[in-house]
């Protein structure tokens, strides 16, 4: 008697969708070359994120997608203080199109309601568009604009956001 072929189930992809983990030592080769695919200045160098890593007050957050670090966010609390700040966020230019930098800025939001920030604040060249974009749509308003800021001496908008009536705020 012949056996009925059974249905085979495609293989589920493993790693399809990005996992957002908190960054370690083995990340900062990754890290750099982000910084470097992602940046023209400013660019923070692999010894600022081992520093960062080792800090109470960061918190780095990092994106893989099919096991390949594919982005990062990081924010930085000070002591008695409410606002957080996004000190940086980049996502590999051939990771795009997979909405990280959004599941990043949540991610960062995340951190800073967790040590009970009562805002965000960061600041963002007046040329991103799609950054302004994605930070308009989270609900970040201007607040100030910051002349020579960056190292190239151009301007920045800073920008905040309010997480208003969380916290006890």
């Amino acid at each position: 008697m012949r056996s009925r072929p059974t249905a085979i189930k495609p293989a589920r992809r493993v790693g399809r969708f990005p996992v957002l983990r908190p960054g370690k030592r083995g990340d900062i080769a990754a890290l750099s070359t982000i910084e470097h695919r992602t940046f023209t200045h400013d660019r923070i160098s692999a010894r600022s994120f081992a520093r960062f890593l080792r800090s109470r007050s960061a918190s780095l957050i990092v994106a893989e997608v099919e096991g390949v670090v594919s982005g990062y966010a990081l924010t930085l609390f000070r002591k008695r203080s409410r606002v957080a700040r996004l000190y940086s966020i980049a996502v590999d230019p051939g990771a795009s199109r997979r909405k990280l930098g959004a599941r990043l800025l949540m991610a960062a939001e995340a951190a800073a309601l967790r040590r009970r920030a009562k805002a965000m604040r960061l600041e963002v060249k007046p040329n991103n568009r799609r950054a302004r974009a994605l930070y308009r749509k989270f609900g970040y308003r201007a607040v100030g604009e910051l002349c020579a800021y960056y190292q190239d001496d151009g301007p920045a908008l800073r920008l905040e956001k309010q997480f208003a009536g969380r916290n006890g705020g």
